[in-house]
């Protein structure tokens, strides 16, 4: 190393590395910083090609855009390629500066071999913010083991419209949920030194879940003190709790203005005011749709200074306009370098801290412990049972008997191992990628995937058991049974699509059998065949297709009928709800959930999820959502609609049991709180059923009176508490006052003095116990010391 390049020496405080650095680049080393560049176009055959990274990457590159989820190579291949990417920029560019690879990994690392977890809807469900944490971790190791340094998760939207495909990608409708589920992904996904870690990133900056007709990409109304309080908060506790490290815009606009082009959005609340400093990289393809789509610039030399002086620090995919538009914007004067130096300075911080100078390189003989291995699988299985909620449970018909002579198993998704998975799984993304790829028109990337093409022509099932080795729910249910249960399969219908040839076979093997298992729902990804996903919006929130019918037609035989449902978002099921005695919803549940399905069927596990969202009885309730304003979630004066009533078909926070919990003894360690203070507020719960389980306690408050209307209730706590038959604990919330701010009429964030009313249940409608405690004191601006959680502890008797 060359004393003079300060750059080089670890020693240096990073700050120093940084402005040494870009005092060294030319225009053409910095602009390159900007960008990105598919990991596949610097291939040939399979293997890094020294000639095309000279053509392409020769001032240095920004990014490497998905090596591992763009294709089928194996964790060794991508690792492999990643190291010579970064061998050629140490060695063969002037400054030496290694790229950040990045790749998605919504709900599991998207690359072959490595785990896919259930969806993120899946991961809200549990309730579990260490679990989530734990697979976060996991997906660190995998991430990391491969060369990748940054994920494109977690989705931190809040949504409450489930016609809007994305839902499933999302933690649900309730910002407390979300930004404890939030927090914990990053955590687990940074780990405590980004040396180690993977940058997450918080997307889609910001409102992208409420747009006009749950239309993807369609304009949000978001009036201003909602945009702070709902739509920023899962944000800012990932800043301010987590230290996240970068930040995606969303596609859409607000009032106007794009997310990618709002310097409002980017700076001023993003880094003025929430304190935000880190890298924010575009969304897919979004100067181009400043361009194209939202249509708000003349060219691309224009595109690209309204995104950058946004701040809009990298461009992915690829470097389209802050490429060669963006050279000749500067050296035209219409952009002004400072502001492409404090872009590039943001984004080598980012790869000084993620320690590329000094490691850039990944040792291949680690990768066989961490990918395909046991203990992350049994994650994975962990993980889809406490994320299965059970809807209803008439009669207590489940769970089943592993001894029951006959099982009739029905339905699209009943032998569907594909159908497990969500629209940003490895299986998902490999089958979309070689059509995506030949529409860019990019050889490299059709060459290496000629295999996955044609598997395809075999079908998408042959796609996801190839290189996801899963269980079928049918599967999973066979191997659970006893070896004289007789267990029939007909499929009655495909996931969509008008024809009822097969309900004749599926009625028939119902009538032959103790009891029909009904495995209906959607079928998560980003083609055309696709029931939810990215783009895959739907006007009816009905099951799609047949599968209604074919519910009703195995109901009218008179046998016991169970339905599971595997989908991305909430649907109104109301006539299946009234009629058919359990439901189970299993959301996208991964790689292992089959056998999750399984469990909780026979018994071998307590379903014990509850629900991050809403469920509507009909898509004209939309939004419905618990958290309403006084006013809301009624029509005065009569309350209800012509049709039915306001309230969902099951509400945020609902989740069954196969035991019973009975909460009791509420206290409230103060009746008088400072603005400043905290309170203690417990509640004793018990088990007094037969089966152990988990039960999820849930705090809600209510401000009685304010300045501006408020919620009729708020999540402000929860604990996910296990318990063994007639065990009891003692669950002690402590909430600060400094949890309970709101922007006032002046859009100051303050605390008030006031009545709080506290409220204790096992949902947001089964509230069991409630009592409350007046705020004394004088109003307080609290936006430099407000606290985003409640401290909860648990007591064993």
């Amino acid at each position: 190393m060359k004393k003079d390049k300060l750059y080089l020496d670890p020693s240096q405080p990073v700050g120093k590395r940084v402005e040494d650095l870009v005092s060294r680049m030319t225009l053409e080393e910095k602009v390159a910083q900007l960008g990105s560049i598919w990991g596949f176009e610097l291939l040939e055959k399979r293997s890094f090609s020294f000639e095309k990274a000279m053509n392409r990457i020769k001032n240095g590159i920004g990014h490497i855009t998905r090596i591992a989820g763009q294709g089928d190579l194996t964790p060794v291949e991508v690792a492999e390629t990643a190291n010579a990417i970064q061998k050629f920029l140490v060695e063969s560019t002037r400054l030496g500066i290694p790229a950040i690879v990045h790749d998605e990994c919504c709900a599991g690392f998207t690359a072959r071999q490595a785990t896919c977890f259930p969806q993120a809807i899946g991961l809200s469900s549990t309730w579990d913010p260490e679990i989530v944490e734990e697979m976060t971790s996991v997906i660190r190791t995998q991430m990391r083991a491969v060369g990748v340094h940054q994920g494109l998760s977690p989705v931190l939207d809040v949504t409450t419209d489930p016609r809007w495909g994305r839902t499933e990608e999302t933690f649900g409708e309730d910002p407390y949920l979300i930004s404890q589920i939030g927090v914990s992904y990053v955590r687990g996904l940074q780990g405590k030194d980004l040396k180690d870690g993977v940058a997450a990133t918080g997307k889609h900056f910001v409102g992208y879940g409420n747009s006009e007709g749950g239309m993807n990409w369609a304009p949000a109304h978001i009036p201003f003190r909602e945009l702070h309080e709902v739509f920023l908060l899962p944000f800012e506790a990932a800043i301010k709790e987590a230290h996240l490290a970068s930040i995606m815009n969303a596609y859409h606009e607000i009032d106007g203005v794009p997310c990618g082009s709002s310097r409002e959005l980017l700076t001023e609340i993003l880094r003025d005011q929430i304190g935000f400093d880190s890298v924010v990289v575009s969304d897919y393809w979004t100067l181009g749709f400043l361009f194209g789509y939202h249509r708000i610039a003349k060219d691309k030399k224009e595109t690209a200074r309204l995104a950058l002086q946004a701040g809009l620090d990298v461009e992915l995919p690829e470097a389209d306009f802050y490429g060669k538009s963006l050279h000749e914007a500067i050296e035209g004067g219409e952009i002004e370098e400072s502001i492409v130096d404090l872009a590039v300075s943001r984004i080598l911080r980012m790869k000084f801290l993620l320690g590329l100078f000094e490691a850039p390189y990944v040792n291949i003989k680690d990768i066989p412990a961490v990918f395909d291995t046991r203990d992350p699988r049994n994650l994975a299985c962990k993980i889809a049972q406490e994320s299965i909620v059970l809807l209803k449970n008439k009669d207590n018909v489940l769970p089943l008997k592993k001894n029951i002579k006959s099982i009739a198993v029905i339905g699209p998704n009943a032998d569907s191992s594909r159908n497990l998975f969500g629209d940003y799984s490895y299986p998902s993304q490999l089958e979309e990628a070689p059509e995506f790829v030949e529409s860019t028109g990019k050889s490299e990337g059709v060459e290496i995937l000629s295999e996955v093409s044609q598997m395809l022509k075999e079908g998408e099932e042959a796609i996801a058991r190839a290189y996801v080795p899963t269980k079928s729910i049918f599967e999973a249910i066979k191997d659970k049974v006893s070896p004289e249960t007789k267990v029939r399969y007909a499929k009655g219908c495909d996931v969509m699509g008008g024809s009822e040839d097969g309900f004749k076979e599926a009625v028939e093997l119902a009538r032959k059998s103790e009891v029909a298992v009904v495995v209906a729902g959607g079928k998560s990804g980003l083609r055309i065949d696709c029931t939810c996903g990215e783009s895959r919006d739907r006007a009816w929130l009905d099951l799609p297709g047949k599968q209604g019918e074919l519910v009703k037609a195995i109901y009218e035989t008179g046998v016991p009928v169970i339905v599971i449902l595997i989908n991305g978002r909430p649907y109104s099921i109301k006539w299946i709800s009234e009629h058919v005695g359990s439901i189970l919803e299993a959301w996208l549940p991964g790689e292992e959930g089959g056998s999750g399905v399984a469990d909780v069927i026979f018994g071998d596990y307590n379903p014990g999820g509850k629900l991050p969202i809403s469920f509507p009885q009909t898509v004209g309730q939309i939004p419905v959502y618990y958290y309403h304003k006084p006013s809301g979630g009624r029509s005065m004066w009569t309350g209800s609609y012509v049709e039915i009533t306001p309230k969902p078909l099951f509400p945020f926070g609902h989740g069954l049991s196969y035991t019973e919990y009975e909460y009791s003894n509420l206290e409230i360690s103060q009746k008088e709180v400072e603005i400043t203070g905290d309170v203690d507020i417990s509640v004793d719960i018990e088990n007094v059923g037969k089966y152990a389980g988990d039960e999820v306690v849930q705090l809600y408050v209510h401000d009685a009176y304010s300045n501006v209307t408020r919620p009729v209730k708020e999540l402000k706590g929860f604990k996910r508490v296990s318990l063994e038959p007639g065990e009891k604990k003692r669950i002690i919330f402590t909430l600060f006052m400094t949890q309970l701010g709101f922007y006032n009429r002046d859009m100051e964030f303050v605390v008030e003095p006031g009545i709080i009313e506290v409220m204790i249940g096992s949902s947001s409608e089964d509230i069991r116990l409630t009592g409350s405690f007046n705020i004394v004191g004088k109003t307080m601006e609290i936006s430099k010391t407000k606290t985003f959680f409640s401290r909860v502890r648990e007591r064993h008797f």
